[in-house]
């Protein structure tokens, strides 16, 4: 049998040299290695965005957002002895560049990965690298093995930074990380590599079949492999390889469009690796144009009457094109430089802010569809105006930091512009709108069906959860409606539109006493006091809740055409035992019952005119995921409205008895509103 083995790698080692000597696979008697000192010609496995590129460049992603590449040595390697037993010692050596349309931006990288399978059709790209998507990240059944080489912090995976390399096991949270860099041998001291420079650097991947001892190094391209390692963690890859695996990569792009190529690469079981011969390894691609010359304009004639009226045209149309783009740039803004977009590039984007570009507008601006000239990355633009320049650095320094948040279910917030009067957010681009337009306009737009509603609601409700206490710091979202609820191209939910939140530290206590938000979603405490808190936000998805379950406005009409609050709507059929009569009709009662009845209860709980009834948004999950029990609401005839009046006025409404003719509707105070 082993006789067979050996014939067959042999085979397979003439036929790759007799195409391209080169890219040959090297067979030792007792010991499998290969070497790849450049790809053309080679037998790899490939899918999605991978390819060999005539230059013979390993393209693992060509710049295309949000895809994955994959590429395998096609045949299996077996890590354990013919007897079965502990995983082999390997050692793997590539060299590898990044490179980015976009200065300074990348994602997100490239991972030398070990696996039992070459089928990744159900990974996810982004923070996902091709390697693991939401359900399975971290399941002891995917059992690979990777070093990822990472250009983006996801905070969702506890990544230490945006440059990084990590040791991961069955998902993206690495067991072991450590900032790029090296060690230098003569004096010890660390050196920092910067993974997107575009410059091409080599790592080495180590493990000791008999310790358990895995070792990661990078080094620039041409520096000889340092003793010491970036990365030195113990893990038994004995109880994660299945027999037998493949050896590969794995790469991935997201919203941001970036080239991950592999130029040589070498791979040994129970040795050292082959050195790559660096002489050999292809060119690089230039992704920036040529500078152009100067000669012609060196030669230009510069003593006649033409240039003078030329010159003169040419400064006239300069002056007016800086005004055209001019922008309110300050001193302080040095700091969020690499989150500031230049108005040149937002108004490219959107054509000068065409109309046919416009996706929405409401009272705090419009919000416009563009694609950014350099990336091509498809944003939303939105302008609001900022006459006043007080509190404009506290403003934009939170608009920084709630750029750091990313969600699966929030938008993500990129960055700013400032200019004139008007300041402009730009944010991710949401494919399939708004949740609003699906709930409440007529036309080509499906209905929602249950199941894509109750997905909707449990988005929202962790993306929410998120921002109150997952993350480092409290954000209080002030706005939560179905207006700002976006859907991607999965339809998955995404909570967007930070313009009106507010964040501060755990533990501590917000000072915000300014009432802002959309009239029918404002608590009554926000209404009496001004102050938002995170149960404000549980009030307003309360809300939200009832909202796309009976597919009506917060406030509606009555049969006699009076202003109605849709939560008392609600509650008076819970009085009545009709609950589910407030379901959509135009689901034609092809909905969950049992869901239903928990998300309408659950909405009224919400929705609780006192604070301290409603429930957290962690106890939301919990009643939503079916592990815990949703209470039952206490028994009153009062209105959650008249219940809130009363409270303002300082009375118990449990021991005051009003007819139900004396409720009054918060509706006829919809002025208020200081909603979009």
């Amino acid at each position: 049998m082993a006789h067979i083995e050996i014939t067959s790698f042999l085979l397979t080692f003439l036929l790759l040299h007799s195409l391209n000597p080169a890219a040959a696979v090297t067979a030792i008697t007792g010991q499998d290695q290969f070497v790849f000192s450049g790809f053309t010609g080679a037998n790899l496995t490939l899918d999605g965005t991978a390819t060999v590129t005539a230059a013979g460049l390993l393209e693992l992603t060509n710049g295309s957002v949000q895809l994955k590449g994959h590429a395998f040595h096609p045949a299996p390697v077996r890590f354990r002895s013919a007897g079965g037993g502990a995983v082999r010692s390997f050692s793997a050596s590539f060299a590898f560049a990044i490179l980015s349309t976009y200065p300074g931006l990348s994602c997100h990288g490239i991972a030398f990965t070990v696996a039992p399978s070459t089928d990744f059709s159900s990974a996810l790209a982004a923070q996902y690298m091709g390697l693991a998507n939401i359900d399975d990240n971290g399941n002891a059944t995917n059992s690979f093995f990777a070093a990822e080489i990472d250009t983006m912090q996801n905070v969702e995976f506890q990544d230490i930074n945006n440059n990084h390399i990590g040791v991961d096991i069955n998902g993206l949270r690495s067991v072991a990380a450590n900032a790029a860099g090296y060690y230098d041998d003569t004096n010890g001291s660390f050196h920092d590599m910067n993974l997107i420079s575009g410059e091409v650097m080599q790592a080495w991947v180590d493990y000791d079949g008999e310790t358990g001892r895995i070792n990661v190094t990078i080094a620039p391209i041409g520096v000889t492999k340092p003793v010491r390692p970036l990365i030195s963690a113990e893990y038994n890859l004995s109880n994660v390889l299945k027999e037998p695996s493949y050896i590969g990569f794995s790469s991935a792009t997201g919203p941001i469009n970036s080239h991950h190529y592999i130029l040589g690469w070498s791979f040994a079981v129970d040795g050292v690796a082959p050195a790559i011969d660096i002489a050999k390894l292809p060119k690089l691609p230039r992704l920036s144009p040529k500078p152009r010359s100067k000669v012609l304009e060196i030669l230009l004639p510069i003593a006649t009457a033409a240039f003078i009226v030329t010159l003169g045209t040419l400064v006239v149309v300069v002056v007016r094109r800086r005004m055209r783009y001019a922008e309110v740039r300050e001193d302080w803004e040095v700091d969020f430089g690499p989150h500031r977009f230049s108005y040149k590039d937002l108004f490219h984007a959107t054509d000068g802010f065409k109309d046919r570009h416009l996706l929405g507008k409401g009272g705090f601006g419009k919000v416009y569809r563009g694609v950014l000239p350099k990336s091509k990355v498809e944003v939303a633009v939105k302008r609001v105006s900022h006459e006043s320049r007080q509190g404009m650095k506290e403003f934009v320094a939170e608009v920084v930091s709630i750029g750091r948040i990313r969600h699966r279910n929030l938008v993500q917030l990129l960055g700013y512009c400032r200019r004139k009067g008007e300041l402009l957010l730009v944010y991710d681009y949401m494919s399939n709108g708004s949740l609003d337009k699906y709930l409440h306009y007529e036309g080509e737009r499906p209905v929602l069906n249950w199941a894509q509603r109750f997905q909707i609601i449990k988005g929202v409700a962790s993306g929410l959860l998120y921002l109150h206490e997952k993350w480092e710091k409290v954000v209080i979202h002030r706005d939560i409606k179905a207006s700002n609820v976006l859907l991607d191209k999965e339809m998955n939910a995404r909570l967007g539109d930070f313009g009106l939140a507010r964040l501060y530290d755990h533990g501590t206590d917000p000072q915000t006493t300014h009432m802002v938000g959309t009239m029918g979603y404002l608590s009554p405490e926000l209404l009496r006091t001004g102050k938002a808190s995170p149960l404000t936000d549980v009030f307003a998805f309360g809300t939200f809740l009832l909202e796309v379950t009976c597919g009506q406005r917060p406030i509606k009409e009555d049969a006699q055409g009076d202003q109605l609050l849709l939560v008392d709507w609600v509650l008076d059929h819970w009085h009545n035992g009709t609950l589910l009569e407030t379901v959509d009709t135009r689901l034609k009662g092809n909905y969950n019952t049992d869901e239903a009845y928990l998300v309408l209860k659950l909405g009224l709980l919400c929705s609780h005119p006192s604070a301290s009834a409603r429930p957290s948004i962690q106890k939301v999950l919990d009643y939503l995921d079916g592990d815990a029990p949703v209470p039952e609401l206490a028994s009153t005839q009062l209105s959650f409205n008249m219940l809130a009046l009363l409270q303002n006025k300082g009375l118990d409404p449990y021991i005051v008895s009003c007819p139900p003719s004396s409720m009054m509707s918060f509706g006829a105070i919809s002025d208020l509103s200081g909603g979009r």
